[in-house]
């Protein structure tokens, strides 16, 4: 006899049959003429996170929407992370409704919007980001992944096939756009933090939603205290990591100090962890690592540290 309950799985499963936790995020696009457009999602997360040429995030949203048709035409948008004062939240449910034009909802927001860095740096003509934002992504639409090149924006009333599988216009009202990271914006306090070392006291107050729920509201939390659990560490014996170090390149070879250092790197990852290692002293000139070359390779900020 099963403990759950067989709940009916219905369009918007993941707030209709589902508590499911997610971001809150206000994404910035260009509008037609110009100004910057604010709409607030959850459906957005990383896709690309390893592994290829750039990273990318996710956005699932209707088609039709502000965002999806600027995004369509212009392919650049910028993802902003608001806090979770309860009026940042509150004036991101008054961004919400579906059809409100941006020249109707724009004037009454609230939000403060600044100039784009990536604009400020080349010129290039890119949706405002949120001044109080304590993150932002800046992006760059990958239409011609799926072949979603061809999109074009213009259809409010629901487009029609062929859909894609997983970028463009994927259903009547439906789409998904792979969107490369082409800037990770921070506030200082908060990039400090990863530099440095983050402690519980460090982490941002960002609010998780579930979305929408019985007909008239929205439901959020806000951040409490962060609880960190300590990693269950297995490390490898240092002959095994040699044995694997040994075969990474023909040239580049490591000292056992500096294999000590990778000893608690799970074996599915070494060859990866030791590809870097040897990537970097090729690029460095460096054919026997030591333990202070990992510590320069183990320190992925080590370049912002630097320009401090």
């Amino acid at each position: 006899m099963s403990s759950f309950e067989n709940l009916r799985i219905v369009d918007n499963f993941y707030q209709t049959s589902l508590f499911f936790p997610m971001p809150t995020v206000l994404i910035s696009t260009l509008c037609e003429d110009g100004s910057t457009n604010l709409g607030p999602y959850s459906l957005v997360q990383p896709y690309y996170v390893a592994g290829k040429d750039y990273y990318a995030m996710l956005l699932s949203c209707r088609n039709s929407s502000n965002t999806a048709q600027n995004i369509l035409r212009t392919g650049k948008c910028a993802i902003n992370f608001i806090d979770d004062n309860p009026k940042n939240f509150k004036e991101a449910v008054k961004l919400s409704w579906p059809g409100d034009k941006p020249s109707d909802k724009m004037p009454k927001c609230n939000f403060r919007l600044e100039t784009s860095m990536i604009e400020e740096e080349t010129g290039e003509k890119r949706p405002q980001v949120m001044t109080d934002a304590i993150q932002v992504i800046e992006c760059t639409w990958m239409r011609q992944l799926d072949g979603a090149d061809q999109d074009k924006p213009g259809e409010l009333n629901g487009y029609e096939p062929p859909y894609h599988d997983f970028n463009g216009i994927t259903s009547k009202f439906g789409a998904h756009f792979i969107l490369r990271v082409d800037k990770i914006l921070m506030k200082k306090k908060y990039s400090d933090a990863i530099i440095n070392g983050v402690k519980a006291k460090d982490f941002p107050p960002l609010p998780v939603d579930y979305g929408y729920r019985d007909s008239k509201n929205f439901w959020f939390h806000r951040k409490t205290r962060m609880r960190a659990e300590l990693l269950q560490m297995r490390q490898a014996t240092l002959e095994s990591v040699r044995y694997a170090a040994d075969r990474a390149d023909d040239k580049v070879k490591f000292t056992d100090d500096a294999l000590k250092t990778i000893l608690g790197v799970p074996r599915i990852f070494l060859p990866v962890v030791l590809k870097g290692c040897v990537e970097w002293a090729r690029e460095n000139n460096v054919e026997l690592i030591t333990e202070e070359h990992m510590k320069i390779i183990n320190d992925k900020r080590s370049k912002e540290k630097n320009k401090k």
